[in-house]
């Protein structure tokens, strides 16, 4: 469109910054020889005068500038003319970064892979996909699959929001063994694609992503099929980032980041098991992978899917308010729970005597997972004299044991505790205080014996095994899928668990159980070593929707997550006063009560302070505007004191850090 004399281009740039006084859109002048290519969502160079050099960034959009004696810099250069930031993925980040009162760029460095000039000219020389299309066979398989669930298909057609509970059993798909969650995903993602329309699903770990895959792998053509994880080479994943650009649907499997794909006719955005801790990001400004998909449901108004074996209490506070629709199968499938306690007579025995014979005829057909809390032989040592736990001398780190009689390591510095001796009693005698997965492996190698033994934990990492007789000593979230599922499954160390001090350890055991348990064979038992108690009999009822709606009744009256959401500030003792008075000042209606602190804390030797603020999901949008807002205050009053005169102390980069929705919060 020609522009009217005293007109000019004007491209609005996000910087690609993580400073938070930088997190909105700086106009740039276009100058003639770039404006064909300086186009909405391609990478830019643009000056920065205040730094005094030059960094890349998206073109956000383009505008207009009536005044022309307006002083702009001019855009340095277009790193290339791809236009790999489409609006509807900018409107996501943005979102996503109010509501975690952070910044833009930083969600989309965590969306947008690096570029890769091979891949990405490939991809713009080549030809763009054309529509996929499902054979007969594959389509009615998924409609034959969904029916199991009444209306489901109906619902994600209509944009719904359910909690899936997944059905604890296994699938043959030919020569393979799957679980059927990842079945029941595959066959809701190609009903989306058989409408025409993308789908997106995301999970904890490569384990359920291979999983995921082998099932879509029947259902999906190859090429509508992009896998985003970070296993992939560097070309790989932004040539699969590259496909999601494109107008023609596809199905996007991956991790957390796989949410953020800019698909441009989405469907449907599911998540499984998103209790995981995986789906926690680590990077600011550290959003869950759950509330970013909550938050793209309500902008693209596609159906999402929380699916799972267990339903967190989130999910369930979002149930109970109405928000998200729970859908069960239409036939209810459990596994045979067994509550096994250890008694009187047996004290100092890990395995009861019932599990112990259920294990053993068991594996006169097959293979049995036997589940425990910690790899390694012995996590944990204590003095054997005055049972006080062994501490390395050199930095106080636990210390362990890598096999039987070997010199005590510690678990922190790497060190060999040689002269080990205890400083309340002075004993040099150490005693194995816990089992980890190689040690419970030797000990039933010895009661099995001729048995094959099969560890499978983070040091020895194990997918599969077949259907001969086993045992397959796994620690929670490692068991490998059995080729026709397990004869038995033995959960042991529960109570050990049970006994981390983190809110959420009742949810956390009750998904690792459940996780295990649903891969047992039909009518096989599953017990449950030593546990009793509200965990142990959701477990045992399979009832894990009743015991959320309790963790949330629970929670609600300490108003503890998630039935508040709660921040953390933390900073200079001044700059978290400030933040906190501007907060009072502009979320009046604010409780007393909300906030806890502050109380005095310590980084890296330097005196700091600490507050945590509880607040309501309707007061959210002030809160984080007025967090944020402290943060690009106290960043630009910083900068101010770093640059000041001659002879003036230098101050610390970060006088405040903010970080909202904490999971497990401490004071």
């Amino acid at each position: 469109m020609p522009l009217a004399r005293g007109q000019r281009p004007v491209a609005r740039v996000l910087i690609d910054s993580p400073l938070p006084q930088l997190d909105r859109l700086f106009d740039y002048a276009i100058p003639a020889e770039l404006d064909a290519q300086a186009q909405p969502g391609v990478r830019v160079k643009a000056p920065l005068r205040t730094a005094g050099r030059v960094i890349e960034g998206f073109v956000i959009e383009r505008g207009v500038e009536s005044d022309v004696d307006r002083v702009l810099s001019e855009l340095d250069a277009v790193v290339s003319p791809a236009p790999v930031l489409p609006e509807r993925l900018y409107r996501l980040a943005r979102k996503v970064a109010d509501r975690a009162a952070g910044s833009a760029s930083d969600v989309l460095r965590l969306a947008v892979p690096k570029r890769m000039v091979r891949a990405e000219k490939a991809w713009l020389a080549g030809e763009r996909c054309a529509a996929p299309a499902l054979t007969a066979t594959a389509s009615a398989h998924a409609e034959a699959v969904l029916a199991e669930y009444p209306g489901l298909g109906e619902r994600i057609d209509a944009g719904a929001r359910l909690a899936l509970d997944a059905p604890p059993t296994l699938v043959t798909l030919g020569d393979d063994t799957v679980p059927a969650w990842a079945l029941l995903l595959a066959a809701a993602a190609a009903h989306c694609l058989a409408a025409g329309r993308s789908a997106i699903i995301a999970v904890p770990d490569h384990r359920d992503l291979d999983l995921l895959h082998l099932a879509l792998s029947s259902l999906v053509p190859a090429d509508a099929l992009v896998r985003h994880d970070a296993g992939q080479s560097g070309p790989g994943r932004y040539a699969g980032y590259l496909r999601t650009l494109e107008e023609a649907p596809c199905v996007v499997i991956g991790n957390r980041s796989a949410v953020y794909a800019p698909v441009s006719s989405p469907g449907l955005v599911a998540l499984w098991d998103d209790g995981d801790p995986l789906f926690d990001e680590p990077l600011a400004p550290y959003v869950h992978a759950r509330d970013a998909a909550l938050v793209r449901q309500e902008l693209d108004g596609c159906a999402l899917v929380f699916a799972g074996h267990t339903r967190t209490s989130d999910v369930q506070r979002l149930v109970s308010i109405g928000w998200v629709e729970e859908l069960a199968p239409a036939r209810r499938t459990s596994p045979k729970i067994v509550l096994s306690p250890i008694r009187e007579e047996e004290r100092g025995a890990r395995v009861p005597s019932a599990a112990f014979r259920a294990a053993r005829e068991a594996l006169e057909h097959g293979p049995v997972l036997v589940q425990v809390a910690r790899p390694g032989f012995a996590p944990s040592l204590v003095c054997a004299d005055c049972r006080a736990p062994a501490r390395c001398p050199a930095c106080g780190g636990p210390l362990h044991a890598r096999s039987r009689g070997a010199v005590p390591v510690c678990g922190w510095c790497g060190r060999s505790a040689h002269a080990w001796a205890c400083p309340k009693c002075q004993s040099v005698r150490v005693r194995l205080a816990s089992s980890g997965s190689e040690r419970t492996a030797d000990e039933l190698g010895r009661a099995f014996a001729g048995t094959r033994v099969i560890v499978s934990d983070g040091a020895h990492p194990v997918t599969e095994v077949d259907d001969r007789p086993a045992l397959v000593v796994a620690t929670r979230g490692a068991e490998p899928i059995a080729r026709g599922g397990y004869r038995a499954i033995v959960l042991l160390d529960g109570e050990r668990m049970l006994q981390s001090p983190d809110l959420r350890i009742g949810e956390a055991c009750l998904r690792w159980w459940s996780n295990a348990a649903a891969l047992a064979a039909p009518d096989a038992p599953v017990h449950l070593v030593g546990v009793n108690g509200p965990v142990a009999r959701a477990l045992a009822s399979w009832t894990q929707p009743a015991y959320a709606r309790q963790e949330v009744a629970d929670r609600a009256p300490l108003h503890l997550p998630p039935a508040a959401r709660v921040a953390r500030l933390e900073g200079d003792a001044a700059a978290v006063d400030r933040a906190l008075a501007a907060l009072r000042e502009a979320v009046p209606d604010l409780p007393a009560e909300a906030i806890l602190g502050p109380v005095p804390a310590e980084a890296d030797g330097v005196p700091r302070a600490r507050a945590l603020l509880r607040f309501d999901y309707g007061r959210g949008p002030r809160v984080t505007a007025s967090l944020r807002a402290s943060v690009v205050a106290e960043a630009v009053a910083n900068r101010g004191r770093r640059t000041g005169g001659a002879g003036r102390r230098p101050a610390a980069r970060n006088t405040l850090a903010v970080r909202v929705d904490i999971a497990d919060p401490e004071l």
